[in-house]
């Protein structure tokens, strides 16, 4: 019995296979100029009648059908396919936090899949991971269609260091400055910076992008031990502090890390965006099934 050549080493065949059929759900129409696979109410050349929706306010009042308003009383828009394409921009967080415990891994095996389903899905779909020391944070240029697959495997493969001297923060204005188009930025990242992640995040928002983000953390950083003397060291920076009765700031550490995850939460919902914790040592098709069940997949 011959066995099947596995596509890459992020992702088991079996799982890119149930990947094909699932599709990033975005919460807001953010989409660019260009031909896509996307439902727009916005009219253009050769395009399709494929669905109504209900009329929301800045809505486009031309499309319109005003002969179901005539009977129903109430305002529906007509949707169109192949008006405008989806960009779904994915960024990798590898700053030196991201090294330990597998976060990189997770964060690489999570790019992947959301990278079938976008280029099965008919987005423009781009791959990030600034370093700092890279001309080009692009691995891999907007490309859409299933056959640039194996280039974002191979792209996402080659991210094996976490050793970036530039912030989870500073990664997200790159994209900014570089990127073109609009669409879904999925970020991963652990999260932990010491610089303004809000600013940063409201950039985002305002040039058009609706953020999903996925904090991946490992398994001391979700349940710590420590007791008694201790050293800690910033994995960033460097820099070293000798605490006492290391085990009586645990609970203030664990207050501080929810009330972090809280605040990223709510920023995302007032920004029409979503967040999501992934621990590094969850399994990748696990944490497939939860975005499926909340919504985020489809």
């Amino acid at each position: 019995m011959t066995s099947v050549a596995r596509m890459t080493t992020l992702l088991p065949n079996e799982l890119i296979a149930r990947l094909e059929r699932l599709r990033v759900q975005a919460l807001r129409r953010t989409t660019s100029r260009g031909r896509g696979d996307h439902l727009t109410g916005r009219g253009g050349a050769s395009v399709d009648f494929v669905d109504f929706r209900d009329y929301a306010p800045g809505d486009d009042l031309r499309f319109v059908d005003w002969n179901v308003f005539s009977r129903l009383g109430r305002p529906y828009l007509k949707l169109y396919k192949l008006e405008e394409e989806r960009h779904l921009a994915i960024v990798v967080d590898v700053s030196r936090s991201m090294r330990f415990e597998g976060k990189l891994a997770k964060a690489r095996e999570l790019a992947a899949a959301f990278a079938v389903m976008g280029l099965h899905g008919d987005d423009r779909v781009g791959v990030w991971a600034v370093d700092g020391t890279t001309k080009d944070p692009q691995r891999l240029r907007p490309a859409r269609g299933r056959q640039f697959l194996r280039r974002a495997f191979a792209a996402l493969e080659g991210v094996t260091e976490a050793e970036g001297t530039v912030p989870i923060e500073r990664a997200l204005e790159e994209l900014l400055n570089r990127g073109r188009g609009r669409g879904v930025v999925v970020v991963l990242s652990d999260f932990l910076t010491a610089g303004d992640l809000t600013r940063s995040l409201n950039l985002v928002a305002a040039a058009g992008w609706e953020p999903l983000l996925v904090q991946i953390l490992g398994a001391s950083e979700l349940d710590p031990e420590l007791s008694g003397d201790a050293r800690l060291v910033d994995s960033e920076t460097g820099e070293e502090l000798d605490v006492s009765a290391a085990g009586d700031l645990l609970a203030l550490y664990h207050e501080h890390r929810l009330a972090h995850q809280r605040r990223l939460a709510a920023w995302c919902a007032r920004r029409q965006g979503r967040f999501v914790d992934a621990p590094a040592s969850e399994d990748t098709g696990a944490i497939v099934a939860r975005l499926r069940r909340a919504g985020w997949l489809a």
